[in-house]
C-alpha cells in the first residue's frame, strides 16, 4: 500500500478523554445489546471509514491488536491511518486479527475464519466492526439474551444478507465466538456473542 497523506491527518484532539468516553459507551453497549450510541468526537478518519468506526478504531486498537480490513477498506488509507494513530499492525490473516473492519455492503464470510478465542481465553477472539447503511431505520430485528429484559426490537438498514445465518452459527460456540459492533455514520450498537437475533 502506498503512503497516503490522509494516513497522517485526523486523530482525537484529546486522546485520553475522548478514547475513555468511547470506551465507556462500548462497554455500555455490550452490557445493553441493541442500544444505539452516538459518537460526538471527531476522529478525522479517512474515507470510506465512518466516524463511529474511526473513533472505535482509535479507542480499541494498539500495538498488541492486529487489525484485518475488508477488501474495500484495504484499498484506502485506512490501514495506514489506524497504524499511524494507534500503532496497530495490519494482518491479512483473519485468524490473527483482534479487530476486523468491514465496509458497508461488504461480503461477509464465515465468522469461523476469525479468531474465536479458546475455552480458557474466550476474550482472545476477534471483534468485528461492520458498517451498515443506517441504525434506527430499516428492517426490524428482535434481540434477546443477557442484558435485555425479555426482548428488544432494533431497526437496521443494510445488514448483509448472510449475517443472520453466520450469527446463528456463532452463538452455540459460547463462551467462544466473535462479538460484533454495527456502525452507521456516528451511531453504533453492540451485539455480544450471547445475543439472539431474529428477523
Amino acid at each position: 500500500m502506498s503512503t497516503n497523506t490522509h494516513a497522517f491527518t485526523g486523530g482525537f484532539s484529546d486522546p485520553v478523554f475522548q478514547s475513555q468516553s468511547i470506551f465507556r459507551m462500548l462497554m455500555d453497549g455490550m452490557a445493553r445489546p441493541g442500544s444505539i450510541h452516538t459518537v460526538e468526537h471527531d476522529a478525522g478518519q479517512p474515507d470510506p471509514l465512518g466516524p463511529a468506526a474511526g473513533a472505535i478504531a482509535l479507542t480499541l486498537c494498539d500495538h498488541d491488536t492486529p487489525v484485518w480490513l475488508s477488501a474495500g477498506f484495504s484499498k484506502s488509507a485506512i490501514g495506514e491511518w489506524i497504524g499511524f494513530h494507534s500503532g496497530a499492525p495490519m494482518t491479512r490473516e483473519k485468524a490473527e486479527a483482534r479487530f476486523a473492519f468491514v465496509e458497508a455492503g461488504g461480503t461477509l464470510s464465515s465468522f469461523g475464519l476469525f479468531s474465536l478465542g479458546t475455552q480458557e481465553y474466550p476474550d482472545r477472539s476477534t471483534t468485528l466492526v461492520i458498517e451498515v447503511t443506517e441504525l434506527g431505520r430499516g428492517q426490524v430485528f428482535t434481540l434477546s439474551g443477557p442484558g435485555i429484559l425479555q426482548s428488544k426490537t432494533v431497526e437496521i438498514a443494510g445488514l448483509p444478507e448472510t449475517f443472520l445465518r453466520l450469527w446463528a452459527d456463532n452463538r452455540p460456540l459460547f463462551p467462544r465466538g466473535v462479538d460484533v459492533v454495527l456502525t452507521a455514520g456516528r451511531s453504533f450498537l453492540c451485539l455480544p456473542r450471547t445475543t439472539k437475533i431474529a428477523a
